[in-house]
């Protein structure tokens, strides 16, 4: 049910623009699949043209917690 997929991960462009990646039903799993995304974006045989690393202080990918909604009367 998408009630239950209360974490998004959200990805960050260095515009400050934010682009909702998905929902998930545990913040474990939204940390996973940042982790795999990150890990694509960093091998240099996929993105040859990709500068230095990003410093770890500039999060690209951020999990937030979705307030869920009340029910309607």
């Amino acid at each position: 049910m998408t009630s239950d997929l209360v974490w998004a991960l959200i990805r960050q462009d260095g515009g400050a623009n934010r682009y909702r990646v998905g929902r998930y039903a545990t913040r474990a799993e939204a940390e996973r699949i940042a982790d795999r995304l990150a890990a694509r974006r960093a091998d240099p045989e996929r993105e040859p043209e990709a500068g230095p690393e990003r410093p770890a202080h500039e999060r690209r990918y951020v999990i937030e917690r979705i307030a869920p909604r009340l029910a309607q009367a």
